[in-house]
């Protein structure tokens, strides 16, 4: 029995599946995840070694390449990058995408364990952080309160963060700024060669007196008592009063040598929000929780501790879970107008209320029914897959739309309610059938093809092909049997039949001139075909739309080693900047920045995140108010940087648009020919914020070692640089307990001992024997400047300039870019340029997406082929497809918009549209003919009959898009290109399908019969029954 059959004979028991299916899929909906993007993780890993005090050359050498060589040559690696900064070294291993990056991230580990012997026994331990996109915050928070900075952190840290750390989903709360309270030992140098004492022994005493030490139980009557030793640190006075051991053999106390203070430690960052000194505080998510749910589950407990804490003021800074809430949101209001917009065509074309509603049904039925398939496929809720549904809700009835009006003629025809749902339905069936398979084969292709363009549709294609075919069960299923229940038709509808004959006769009539006069309209279509192709260089090319998220970034450098209040007075004058825009909701300032691992940071930098207010608040685009920013920062040897923060794309130059590589070993050459690029590129109209990787040299004072003299006085390299460092730096002897809370004791030389080269040079190591010897007997100090960091690829130095975009796209950048480098610049041998970053991934996403949309092209062939069972038939309705194209290109051009990724992934998805109403025409005529019609009459006939349910199904799948291509609402830019493509190649297509689609019928069955009757030596008549 029919599926059809089966759902008009078992009404009720049809009724009830549907419903089961509805039940489930609201509970699988309730369920699902909701996200921004689908879950694409980068299949890479960051090694991280740090090497206090190291110089870049020094760690590049020491460190650097031995740990390049040595992941080098682990399976499915398919570049090494690293930095060597001033002590540390990051090195980014990129892998090839379907690597399981947990056995990669083993095989990382035990390579760097065999090498792990032969790197500097000072540095810490490597670390390895797998890329996951968990590890950026979903939340920020800038908090300010009436205590100081120090009471205000330890009342974050103490009360604060365990309660956030314990939310379901949330993986870890970090903090930003503030003060650490700290106890500092400021020793004299001149005291401590008098006594003969070194910083090795202050801080060993120290260490050794703090404790409290079990010494065991003794029996007291019938108990065992415990025995302690209380030695701890009750007070500051305890740590002045400590004896330490003279050369001389005598004692003196600790505050004889020096001061001892409770202070606070240097700081190495400055928190600000909205001008306000503060503590900031981002919450990450786990791998695999829901980022709006464990961000409202947040934000929940920041309304409670704001309650609870009267004294403290907390203001969002950035929230992700917001924009996807309006982002998710805005998809699904453009689905919902799309879907009433394609309900309204219907009713217009059938002006018949009950046959509109029986059609409606099949929108909410097939996409509650995709839920289903969607939770099942471990898919989530996020602006990809439900711009996938927000795509297919005007396809979803299309096949409705078919079999409706196939079941509508037959009861026009007189034929009773069961037996025309019965005939309707089946007539159709293989017909939809094709129409569905060729929609969704079209995705297939994408499954077959890698890289992050790939990854990020593929929940769109999954989307898509579970709606149409939910849409196809309904059309099958549910439609007939509620048009055999409701659907009537009474002798006025049959007399607006016949009014709307009148649209049908002058098709006819211009349908048969059109087939008298064949080769003229094909030459019409060869020459709109190549006019259309002429527009091609005038459209621009980009990776993918960017998403206007209300927030930017902006990121600053000074000269190496500016001290940290210089950098915080760049930050106060941004501030003030930001405060005169009105668009500008809250400003989040963190001078001095730190690395993502949070393993260093940089006095000679900040950024400054900057929160607008909504979009319907708002006339300014991000993109604008950026603009205005850049005009209006300038200051003096300020490196001003203003960027979105990048969702997709890479390869470098922190996500900006532009990364431009010059490869070679010579560090001179590389900052020569940058700086010549990077001067040229400075003519270049629509480039922003251009910038390379050298930055002025770090000062360094080197202390040059005499090796020779050294073994004279018994004292070796790493012992001096020990007493170095800790006169400079400090050393942590022990931990100050406090009231439950510890503090760390440093010890270091007084500060004005270290205020130039001389007096460091009189710094005096303890060599054995207790004879202190200055520094300056053995050692030469000498100023000098070194490169801030060391850039490397696959083992080879690089240096790199990388650049913003502002009104000009992609593509047209980077050929203006090359063709004035190649022009002006002429490159020594074994140097060249290289276009890397999101350039790098639109051509490689550009390669695998035209694969696959010839691929696609194939599928649908085939499909019909199978259907049809013809070779002919099935080339007639791909003729279609360039129809589409010359629709596409001229949308494209009309609208000003770019060829992307998006657009790529569109115009996939419209070759598996436009074929439909080409296969239920040709089916038709093809049905004709087996009753022995002649052809031109079959072609007639069959375009008539077909005309208004291509109309209604073309329209409501356009209307139904309209939403969509507006790109309204957050979010909307990256379904907008897709829409665009699909709306502008459809309606062109459709139209032209009218018309050529029977002329080429004609054609290529007329050629055919000629053929057949040269090879089977008969009358071309004797063959034109024959399909």
């Amino acid at each position: 029995m029919k599926i059809s059959n089966f759902s008009i004979s078992r009404r009720i028991t049809t009724a009830m599946i549907v419903l089961l299916v509805v039940l489930i899929g609201i509970i699988a909906f309730s369920r699902l995840k909701v996200d921004l993007y689908p879950d694409v993780t980068f299949p890479g890993a960051a090694i991280v070694t740090s090497y206090s005090g190291v110089g870049p050359e020094e760690i590049e050498n020491l460190i650097t390449k031995p740990v390049e060589s040595s992941v080098s040559t682990v399976t499915g690696v398919k570049s090494v990058s690293s930095t060597s900064d001033t002590g540390q070294s990051t090195i980014v291993v990129e892998f090839e995408w379907g690597t399981d990056m947990d056995f990669a991230v083993l095989d990382l580990r035990q390579q760097i364990d065999l090498i792990s012997g032969f790197l500097p026994d000072e540095a810490e331990d490597t670390l390895i952080f797998k890329f996951d996109p968990a590890m950026f915050p979903i939340l920020s928070y800038g908090i300010t309160g009436e205590q100081n900075l120090a009471d205000l952190k330890t009342e974050v840290e103490d009360n604060i963060v365990p309660r956030l750390e314990r939310l379901p989903g949330v993986a870890q709360v970090n903090l930003d700024g503030g003060l650490t309270r700290e106890i500092l030992v400021s020793l004299e140098g001149d005291k401590l060669y008098n006594y003969g004492i070194d910083f090795s022994t202050v801080n060993g005493i120290l260490a050794q007196e703090n404790v409290n030490v079990s010494a065991g139980e003794i029996q007291r009557g019938d108990r065992n008592l415990l025995i302690r030793t209380m030695g701890k640190f009750n007070s500051i006075d305890d740590i002045r009063n400590i004896n330490i051991p003279a050369g001389n053999g005598n004692t003196v106390k600790l505050s004889d040598l020096g001061s001892i203070q409770d202070t606070y430690a240097e700081r190495s960052t400055i928190s600000r929000v909205n001008g306000n000194s503060s503590i900031g505080l981002s919450i990450q998510k786990q791998t695999d929780a829901n980022t709006v749910q464990a961000a409202n589950a947040v934000k929940a407990e920041i309304e409670k501790i704001q309650n609870e804490y009267d004294d403290l003021n907390i203001i969002t800074a950035m929230d992700q879970s917001d924009f996807i809430e309006k982002a998710i949101e805005s998809v699904q209001r453009n689905a919902v107008i799309g879907g009433l917009l394609a309900v309204l065509i219907l009713f217009i074309f059938l002006r018949n209320i009950r046959s509109t509603i029986v059609i409606g049904t099949a929108i909410p039925v097939s996409i509650i029914a995709t839920f289903v398939l969607m939770f099942f496929a471990d898919l989530n809720i996020n602006i990809i897959s439900l711009g996938g549904l927000a795509l297919g809700v005007g396809m979803l009835v299309d096949n409705a739309i078919v079999v409706l009006e196939n079941i509508y003629r037959y009861r026009s025809m007189g034929v009773g309610k069961i037996e025309a749902a019965k005939e309707g339905s089946s007539e159709v069936g293989m017909a939809i059938t094709a129409s569905t398979l060729t929609t969704i084969v079209v995705f297939l292709p994408v499954f077959f093809v890698e890289g992050i363009a790939a990854r990020l549709f593929k929940e769109l294609a999954l989307t898509v092909s579970f709606s149409l075919f939910a849409s196809l069960a309904v059309a099958l299923t549910l439609i007939p049997m509620l048009a055999s229940t409701f659907l009537k038709v009474s002798q006025k509808d049959l007399d607006r039949e016949s009014k709307q004959g009148f649209v049908t006769r002058n098709y006819k009539r211009m349908l048969a001139f059109s087939l008298n006069h064949r080769w003229i309209i094909v030459l019409i279509l060869v020459v709109l075909l190549a006019g259309s192709i002429a527009l091609v260089p005038g459209i621009g090319t980009e990776f993918l739309p960017e998403s206007d998220q209300g927030m930017f970034t902006i990121s600053y450098d000074l000269p190496a080693s500016t001290i940290l209040a210089e950098s915080d007075n760049v930050a106060q004058y941004t501030e003030d900047v930001l405060a005169s825009i009105p668009e500008v909701k809250t400003v989040f300032s963190s001078v001095g920045s730190a690395d993502m691992m949070g393993t260093s940071t940089s006095s000679d930098s900040g950024n400054i995140t900057v929160l607008m207010k909504d979009l319907d608040e708002r006339d300014r685009s991000t993109d604008q108010i950026m603009e205005e920013v850049r005009q209006r920062l300038s200051l003096p040897d300020v490196n001003f940087q203003v960027s979105t923060q990048t969702g997709f794309g890479g390869g470098g130059g922190g996500g900006k648009p532009i990364n431009i590589k010059l490869k070679g070993n010579d560090f001179a050459v590389l900052e020569e020919y940058t700086t010549l690029a990077r001067e040229e590129m400075e003519n270049i109209e629509g480039l922003r914020d251009i910038s390379d990787s050298f930055d002025e040299g770090r000062p360094e004072l080197r202390i040059q070692l005499n090796r020779s003299l050294m073994s004279q006085f018994g004292l070796n390299a790493r012992q001096i640089a020990n007493t170095v460092r800790t006169a400079v730096s400090g050393s942590v002897a022990t931990r100050y307990e406090v009231a439950g809370d510890e503090y760390d004791i440093r010890v270091q030389l007084r500060e004005s001992d270290l205020s130039s080269v001389s007096q460091l040079s009189n710094l005096n190591i303890n060599a054995p024997g207790g004879i202190q010897v200055p520094l300056k007997r053995f050692a030469n100090l000498e100023v000098e400047t070194g490169p801030n960091q060391i850039l490397r690829i696959d083992q080879e130095r690089y240096a790199e300039i990388n650049s913003d975009l502002y009104n000009i796209d992609l593509g047209t950048a980077v050929e203006r870019i090359q063709n004035r480098l190649n022009e002006n610049i002429e490159l020594p041998e074994g140097y060249e340029f290289s276009y890397e970053g999101q350039f790098q991934d639109l051509q490689s996403s550009f390669q695998s997406l035209a694969f696959a949309f010839l691929l696609a092209v194939v599928l649908v062939y085939m499909v019909m082929a199978s259907q049809f069972e013809s070779l002919i038939h099935p080339l007639i309705i791909m003729f279609t497809v360039p129809l589409a194209i010359i629709g596409v290109i001229l949308g494209i051009y009309i609208t000003g918009s770019t060829l992307s990724v998006a657009s790529l992934i569109g115009l996939i998805t419209l070759a598996g549209i436009v074929v439909n109403n080409a296969i239920v025409m040709v089916d038709y005529i093809n049905h004709l003919r087996r009753e022995k019609q002649e052809k031109n009459k079959a072609i007639l006939e069959a375009a008539a009959v077909r005309l208004r349910p291509i109309m209604m199904t073309a329209l409501t799948t356009i209307l139904g898009l309209i939403p969509l291509s507006l790109g309204r609402g957050d979010g909307g830019e990256l379904a907008q290109p897709i829409a665009v493509v699909v709306i502008s190649g459809l309606t062109f297509a459709t139209f032209l399908t009218l018309f050529i689609i029977p002329i080429f019928y004609s054609l290529l069955t007329s050629f055919r019969e000629i053929v057949l009757a040269k090879i089977k030596g008969v009358d071309r008549s004797e063959l034109e029954e024959k399909i």
